[in-house]
Formats: C-alpha cells, structure tokens, sequence
C-alpha cells in the first residue's frame, strides 16, 4: 500500500482482483464457452481470457455487456457487497383471474412468485422453457403434467420441466395459493437442508 492509498482503494484493488474468478466461475456453472460469451458481448476470446486471469482490469464497457449476456445484475460480477433494505415489498399484479407477487426483484436467473388462483376452467395444458418448481401454501391444486394428473395440498411441492404439457390450478370451487419458483431451461432448484445428527 502507497502512503497515498486509503482503506477504500484497498477495498476497491480487493474486489476488482476476485472479478476475473467470478466471471470465469458465472460463464462454466453456466456451461458457456469463451466463444459463446465473445459472440454474445462482442468482446474478443482474448480479451475475456485476460480478463477471466486477472491479466486485464475490469471496466464498465467490459463488465456491462457481459451481465447483460449472463442476465446477472452488475454487483454479481464485482462481488459487491449488498446495500440498503433488503426486504421485497411486492406489488400485486392481475393475469387471467389470478393474483401474482413477484417476489425477485432481479431480472432473469431464477424468480420467485407467489400466486393467489381463482378456479381457472378447464384445463388448457402448455409448454414452454424453463423449470419451475411449486409448494401449496393452502387450498388444493390439480397440476396436470404429460400423463399425471394429481392434487397437491397444503405443505405439499412438486417440480417439472416446463417442456412437458402442463397446466395447474384449484382442485375445486376454493382458490388455491402457492409459492412458484421459475427458472431458464437447465437451472433447477436446488436445496440444501440441515443433516440431523
């Protein structure tokens, strides 16, 4: 440290060091290539190498494109460490009859949603990417996945790709409430729990 150098530069040298792991780490779990990011950035193979080695030191022109590629918030690049209130105060939204509060705030990656459904009519089962994972807070839901067709009920989960022909909603005239966790394709839900001696 120069005698001119203060905590906060320190702090800064500290956290501009591990960006280099971090990217290298956000573009493997993600199963990219350094080509896949240069096609996606416009930031040549070589300089996401260096930057990845810490040969080169980051920026904004470098850093902003690649969150963007990722759909990562910038502060998950840089490590920064986590600012202001972290509580989520969730704003209600209407679709097709049922009440949904977005509880992520973070565009992309996995989101977390909590859904309040009136009876929905006959079922209409859909596909699309992704992964999504449910848990029944109360009432009854009828999921109805390719072949299976059962009712889940208070405490109870289920997860599936969204590939699959799928519709859900109350087993009865009683609206049903539940905890929806989403995800792109290939990003399941992972949970750890406490091993009990």
């Amino acid at each position: 440290m120069s005698d001119d150098a203060t905590p906060a530069d320190d702090l800064t040298d500290e956290v501009l060091d591990r960006v280099g792991e971090r990217l290298r780490h956000i573009r493997t779990s993600r199963g990219a290539t350094l080509a896949d990011l240069s096609a996606a950035t416009g930031i040549s193979k070589s300089t996401l190498s260096r930057l990845e080695s810490g040969q080169r030191r980051p920026s904004l022109e470098l850093l902003l494109p690649i969150a963007r590629a990722h759909r990562v918030p910038l502060d998950e690049l840089v490590g920064a460490p986590p600012v202001g209130d972290p509580r989520i105060r969730p704003v209600p939204v209407r679709r097709n009859g049922m009440t949904v509060l977005p509880l992520t705030q973070q565009p992309g990656g996995l989101q977390a949603f909590k859904m309040i459904i009136p009876d929905r009519g006959e079922p209409d089962p859909r596909t699309h990417t992704g992964y999504e994972w449910l848990y029944v807070l109360s009432g009854r839901l009828r999921l109805i996945l390719a072949d299976h067709d059962v009712v889940l009920v208070a405490g109870e989960a289920a997860e599936f790709d969204t590939r699959l022909p799928h519709w859900f909603g109350p087993a009865g005239p009683e609206p049903v409430e539940i905890l929806s966790l989403f995800g792109k394709q290939g990003e399941q839900i992972h949970m750890r729990t406490r091993r009990k001696d």
